[in-house]
């Protein structure tokens, strides 16, 4: 799950963007007992399920877990929840259809009004730091395609200033923290996070919850520690991460330091995005593939959740927010897969270089996965794209899959392939293709 760079100018929805790698997800049914749960009449056929629209945390919905991140917007086709998962109860159901979704990184049908919001306003940061204009951005694609999930417009790096690191984002470079923090002096500059300098992401989440009046799902998303300290360590982004991972042998204190202040902000700011209104949360740990197996478990692994340490996102969200759902999704993420398992997310998210039923087998099927249909398959014959499908979703099984691409959509990819991903996601029905499989057998 990932998104593509898209060069458009139009800025990003997550630095991850920028160097073509974040995580791209798609709709999931969450549901707790004691949630309150809608289903809209349009998408019945589907066996959709909603979340009503009072802004309970403890609600849950069948979630697009989207994250958003291409140089255009978040744009999500996320068709009707099928495959729901009761993570309150520790079971899955079966419905017969795939939850499935796709963020559109080209935007066909809204990318105009996009563009006029990006011409009218050149700068990312006062797009994704300004109420109305967040809210305006988040709602264009729901507004064009109905989806189950409205992702709200961001960036993982929106709450380094109110922690006390501050950045910019240039045109070309991306990303850019004038002041590194490479030594224990430069670690004096953080500070708690002050959540009223976020206000504009609670109010925008607020209004967002308020607009979908219960037919969507509303998402937030952060960074994991470990990726958040690559850019503050790195000054930006990198194709290399040779000062960071220098640092795990050259001054381990400081870099200890830095991702234990990181996991406390990210956590305070995960619990601040449920309680104004996110109904799931997805942890970006983009470049924690950048790191062998066993360093992953060593710096990035016990500040996502460890309970030997006093603190860590997932035990403190779980703790305080106990019915949302969490997803984890790992740019390159083949060699973790089991690692990723022992964090205590609800989700994991494979790219399109996992093999769906080595996936499975791996992580065995008491744990939610989604991907991975490869987005090149979007540029090849329809009845291709249709085959990888079906193939996808039948290597995945019955329970607990969420069905969508395994990186971004790719730039110049053909809206009629697009068209066909959700109209064969819609028409799937999981038993009479296993039943046809073993006819053919």
């Amino acid at each position: 799950m990932g998104f593509s760079s898209f060069n458009s100018g139009c800025g990003c929805c997550s630095s991850l963007g920028w160097n073509s790698s974040s995580s791209f997800l798609v709709p999931l049914g969450f549901n707790s007992r004691t949630s309150s749960i809608s289903s809209s009449k349009r998408f019945n056929r589907f066996r959709a399920f909603r979340p009503s629209a009072s802004a309970s945390s403890s609600s849950s919905v069948p979630i697009c877990l989207t994250p958003h991140i291409t140089l255009i917007t978040s744009i999500f086709f996320l068709p009707k929840s099928g495959f729901r998962t009761t993570f309150g109860e520790g079971r899955k159901r079966r419905t017969g259809k795939p939850t499935s979704g796709m963020d559109d990184a080209s935007g066909w049908k809204v990318y105009g009004r996009l563009q006029k919001t990006c011409w009218k306003h050149p700068s990312f940061r006062e797009r994704s730091e300004t109420t109305d204009l967040i809210v305006q951005i988040s709602l264009q694609p729901w507004e064009a395609f109905h989806p189950d999930g409205v992702i709200i417009f961001s960036d993982i790096l929106t709450p380094l200033p109110a922690f006390g690191v501050p950045f910019d984002i240039e045109d070309v470079r991306g990303p850019v923290i004038q002041t590194p923090i490479r030594s224990e002096e430069g670690l004096k500059a953080l500070h708690p996070i002050n959540l009223d300098k976020l206000n504009f992401v609670g109010e925008s989440l607020k209004i967002l919850r308020q607009e979908v009046d219960g037919k969507a799902a509303v998402l937030g998303f952060v960074g994991a520690p470990w990726t958040i300290a690559t850019y503050i360590v790195e000054g930006g982004t990198t194709r290399t991460y040779t000062n960071i991972k220098s640092m795990c042998h050259t001054a381990p204190h400081v870099l200890r330091a830095l991702l234990s202040h990181l996991t406390e902000a990210i956590a305070e700011y995960v619990v601040y995005q449920v309680k104004a209104g996110a109904h799931c949360v997805q942890i970006f740990d983009s470049w924690g593939g950048q790191l062998p197996p066993n360093m992953w478990e060593l710096w990035s692994k016990p500040y996502i959740n460890e309970a030997k340490l006093y603190s860590f996102i997932v035990g403190i969200v779980k703790k305080k927010c106990p019915e949302i759902p969490l997803v984890l999704y790992i740019n390159g993420n083949g060699g973790l897969l089991e690692k990723m398992k022992g964090t205590g997310v609800d989700v994991i998210g494979l790219d399109w270089t996992v093999d769906m039923a080595d996936g499975r087998r791996r992580l065995g099927d008491d744990i939610s996965i989604q991907g991975n249909v490869d987005p090149a398959y979007l540029f090849s014959p329809l009845s291709a794209l249709t085959d990888e499908i079906h193939r996808v979703v039948k290597c995945a099984g019955p329970k607990g899959h969420i069905l969508n691409l395994g990186h971004g959509v790719l730039v110049g990819t053909p809206e009629e392939a697009v068209s066909r991903f959700f109209d064969v996601a819609r028409s799937f029905n999981f038993d009479s293709i296993v039943e046809k499989s073993e006819a053919v057998v």
